[in-house]
């Protein structure tokens, strides 16, 4: 799991991190964390501006925000993901709300689709995480349709979950080589990785209120569902364990909001919005 942004040193194995990287998200329940970040993927489809009918793939769906948000449009989606528990997941959301949704295990870097068949491409704190950035965004930009859109959520380097994974980088190192998915949150990454297809690219900064009973609340919600954070946890030894916790902990002592003793903090991400050439 990358954690940091600093730049790349060496070539790595970017298959055996991918799979460790599987390994990781299969881990915990990320589908509890999930589903606390739904009122992102609404916000992204109405930034997209969808239309019923309009064809949507959800890439790195995870249990699916985006894809329920988009069911609800009335669109055509299709939600993918390499972690099948995860797709269980959006299944059984899907199914309590009544939506119509495919979903199909599918690699980011490797979609399996043809070219153009999309009209819209989203992923909500997925599709960044994937060891190949060039050939995720490669394989957006593919199957969405000439004057189609691409829709992100990415956190950034100075937001909250950005200063997580930093302190997290502290004290489990990412692999060598490997950029940082918090790069997704810059305006000069997507560009790098989008710029080439696109007509135009708009990435607004957007926070998600973080609301928990403490900060000791959110670690243990943390360190027991998601994986990124759970393997690190269980890596490290007591002493280094509870050091990582304090830091976490005073972070959230200086960005909490909250005075009654709960948390509230402001977790920035760009809301991202690319118009397919």
């Amino acid at each position: 799991m990358t954690m940091t942004a600093d730049a790349p040193t060496s070539t790595p194995d970017l298959g055996a991190i991918k799979a460790r990287q599987q390994g990781v998200w299969s881990s915990g329940n990320y589908a509890l964390i999930g589903a606390t970040l739904q009122i992102v993927g609404e916000s992204l489809c109405q930034a997209l501006d969808l239309h019923a009918g309009q064809r949507v793939l959800d890439v790195a769906a995870g249990n699916g925000n985006v894809t329920l948000a988009a069911a609800r449009c009335w669109c055509d989606v299709t939600s993918t993901d390499y972690v099948p528990a995860l797709l269980e997941h959006g299944k059984k959301r899907a199914a309590a709300d009544g939506l119509a949704v495919r979903f199909q295990e599918a690699d980011a870097e490797a979609l399996p689709f043809p070219d153009a068949t999309f009209d819209a491409v989203v992923s909500t704190y997925g599709v960044m995480f994937t060891p190949d950035q060039e050939k995720a965004a490669a394989e957006m930009l593919r199957v969405c349709r000439p004057g189609g859109k691409i829709g992100l959520a990415n956190w950034t380097p100075a937001g909250f979950i950005g200063q997580v994974f930093k302190l997290v980088g502290q004290y489990v190192p990412p692999p060598a080589g490997v950029k940082s998915p918090i790069l997704w949150g810059t305006r000069e990454r997507l560009a790098e990785l989008f710029g080439a297809g696109a007509r135009s690219i708009s990435a607004e900064p957007r926070n998600f209120m973080f609301r928990y009973r403490s900060a000791e609340h959110f670690i243990d919600v943390f360190r027991s569902y998601y994986g990124p954070v759970l393997k690190a946890m269980a890596s490290l030894d007591d002493a280094r364990r509870n050091a990582l916790s304090a830091d976490i902990t005073a972070l959230i002592g200086r960005l909490n909001q909250a005075s009654d003793g709960t948390m509230v903090v402001p977790g920035e991400y760009l809301e991202v919005v690319i118009a397919r050439k």
